[in-house]
């Protein structure tokens, strides 16, 4: 391989590409790679050709207040890579956007992979009818989604999860407390709203009401939170405000010791939620997407799965607590935690749970990955 191109729409598909790249890198000395992408992916060698930013969009509602400007992304991208055509493009997450942009990249004669599946075995599961006509390859994360790709004749690799080949299965909580400075006595609630700015507008605010109310109920709670970003971090400040409560502690960019520290997690649905899986942390996990996007979902009767939280569906059963929309009530959350700080043997039976499923998704991903695209290139 001597050029390539990616797009990745998000901090989580950030991260994934840079373990990509780098391992795509140690194999083939001088190897270009241009697209979009964050910090991360430029600290590993991508030339990023707009900021990542740009595509940090998510939800019905969202996506179609900036389709315009979307569109006309994509479509300087369709004719940079026409132009200047990639041995292979590999979209990384970002669906609504990376599949359109490798069906028109497919027809220019690029072969294309997509990295990180849809959630097609959750909700929109015709999707894979558009994506058999985007993608020549289907790179999965998690083990029960290749069925549903050869199903429909969709070539695909389950492999692993790149997070979990960087987390050890023995985690001590008290370095992880040690390294915060975290006092000994008393359980520790970690907080974590989410990595975008939608998510913390439309959670934060209940989860900030959910942490008043134990605090209230449980004065010795130590509370810990974890900000994606600094523009994040002054949003939760001020939900937190709002509620009157100041010992909340806003610790931005250490998202692991932050969880590792604690004793449970309350977590906005979505990657922190396989991070506290495999720090073996019991948590609770709430969503809430915008209104119109609610509706549409519910209208068309999209969802087709019991569960929304990682470990649940890893797990096939209902593992840890999950709330979704109108369930997920600062009353709801409230009962969870408590629920999980008053039960040790619980806690214990989740730490073995989550070992088990940690060890199903440690496959050295970032490698299978590359030998994936590999065959792809030169098969």
């Amino acid at each position: 391989m001597q050029r390539i191109a990616m797009v990745a729409g998000e901090l989580s598909g950030d991260v994934l590409g840079a373990g990509l790249i780098q391992a795509l890198k140690r194999r083939h000395a001088g190897l270009r790679i241009e697209g979009i992408g964050g910090p991360a992916m430029r600290a590993a060698g991508l030339h990023s050709l707009y900021p990542m930013e740009a595509l940090s969009i998510m939800g019905l509602a969202e996506v179609l207040r900036h389709l315009p400007r979307l569109v006309a992304l994509r479509h300087r991208l369709v004719c940079h890579f026409r132009d200047h055509p990639p041995e292979v493009f590999i979209g990384i997450d970002s669906p609504d956007f990376n599949l359109g942009l490798e069906r028109c990249l497919r027809t220019l004669g690029v072969p294309t992979a997509h990295y990180v599946s849809p959630s097609v075995w959750a909700w929109r599961r015709s999707r894979i009818k558009r994506i058999a006509q985007s993608v020549d390859l289907m790179l999965t994360l998690l083990p029960f989604e290749p069925p549903y790709y050869r199903a429909q004749g969709v070539p695909v690799v389950f492999v692993g999860h790149p997070t979990a080949d960087r987390y050890g299965f023995d985690l001590d909580a008290a370095q992880f407390r040690s390294c915060l400075g975290l006092s000994g006595e008393g359980p520790v609630l970690a907080v974590l709203p989410g990595s975008r700015q939608g998510e913390v507008a439309r959670i934060g605010p209940i989860f900030a009401a959910t942490v008043a109310q134990l605090v209230r109920r449980q004065p010795e709670l130590q509370l810990i939170a974890a900000m994606a970003t600094p523009g994040l971090r002054r949003l939760f400040q001020r939900q937190l405000e709002a509620v009157g409560l100041s010992r909340c502690r806003l610790i931005e960019d250490n998202a692991k010791a932050v969880m590792g520290a604690a004793d449970v997690v309350l977590a906005a649905s979505g990657t922190a939620t396989l991070e506290a899986m495999l720090l073996q942390r019991p948590m609770v996990v709430a969503y809430r997407v915008a209104p119109i996007t609610a509706g549409v979902i519910a209208a068309l009767r999209l969802i087709k799965t019991r569960y929304f939280a990682l470990p649940n569906l890893l797990a096939d059963e209902a593992l840890v607590p999950e709330y979704i929309q109108g369930k997920a009530t600062p009353q709801n959350l409230t009962r969870a935690v408590e629920d999980l700080l008053a039960d040790p043997e619980r806690a214990s039976y989740l730490r073995q749970r989550f070992r088990q499923l940690h060890g199903i998704l440690r496959c050295n991903a970032n490698e299978r990955a590359a030998d994936a695209l590999e065959q792809l290139v030169s098969p």
